[in-house]
């Protein structure tokens, strides 16, 4: 597997930190992103002595100016938020900081780092989105609207880059057993039989997909199918979520903390 010099976001838990963990082998050198001090620092410490952390809020300009590697070749895109709940149930700032940090926080960060990027003899920029990215899901409609923006913003980033040595790709885990999922998100997986990953095994397929390059890959079957299918017969996936929506809706509504 190649040397990296890397740029992580979202490195202070869950998915990032999986992904620090099984990446640091693999870098020269590794900057883990984040806003948690604490958990950022336990995140280093786990990754090892080529990585090193950085404070940084990527919903302001000072903290994406902050995130600098001489030498990058490798930025991954990880940093996200959700909130499990029907549209009219969410404020203008709940809105607002979903798609800040799913779509414009990439977008920024990627436009920012992309001159010392085209500098290296090879790079990649890996966006880590969703299969919510391909599949419209009740209860995760600003969610969902980011990771659809974020898939559409790596595939014309991919093909604006096409004749440098950057390339763009997109992974789309499925369900991960991750603090981001709150007590409904979790009940109402086990109650309709979602499979829910462990980070490490995301973390995993993050270094298989930079080992064997494509420009998307879902991750988990069957969800990986139902998302497929969705883009060729949406009509079908319309009425199997149509069957589930009162279960779905009686747990966004239920009172516990926010996904």
């Amino acid at each position: 597997m190649s040397r990296y010099r890397a740029v992580l976001t979202g490195a202070s838990g869950g998915i990032g930190r999986a992904i620090a963990v099984a990446l640091a082998p693999h870098c020269d050198e590794l900057v883990l992103v984040g806003r948690d001090a604490a958990r950022l620092e336990e995140t280093r410490r786990a990754a090892g002595g080529v990585a090193r952390s950085l404070i940084a809020d990527l919903a302001t300009p000072a903290g994406r100016d902050a995130v600098r590697l001489p030498g990058i070749d490798l930025l991954i895109n990880n940093a996200g938020a959700g909130d499990f709940a029907w549209l009219e149930a969410q404020d203008d700032a709940t809105l607002e900081r979903i798609v800040q940090a799913n779509l414009l926080a990439p977008m920024q960060l990627s436009a920012r780092l992309l001159p010392e990027l085209r500098r290296a003899p090879r790079a990649w920029i890996v966006n880590v989105g969703s299969i919510m990215g391909y599949l419209g899901y009740p209860g995760q409609a600003a969610y969902c609207a980011s990771k659809f923006a974020l898939r559409g913003f790596s595939e014309a980033l991919r093909r604006e880059l096409a004749d440098s040595a950057v390339r763009v790709l997109y992974l789309a885990p499925r369900a991960t057993r991750t603090a981001m999922n709150g007590a409904r998100v979790n009940a109402l997986n086990a109650e309709l039989g979602v499979a829910m990953d462990s980070p490490e095994s995301v973390a995993r397929q993050l270094l298989a997909l930079l080992a064997r390059p494509s420009s998307e890959r879902l991750l988990g079957m069957p969800e990986a199918l139902f998302a497929r299918l969705n883009q060729l017969l949406p009509g079908l996936v319309d009425r199997a979520l149509r069957a589930q929506l009162s279960i779905i809706r009686r747990h966004a509504s239920s009172k516990g903390g926010l996904q």
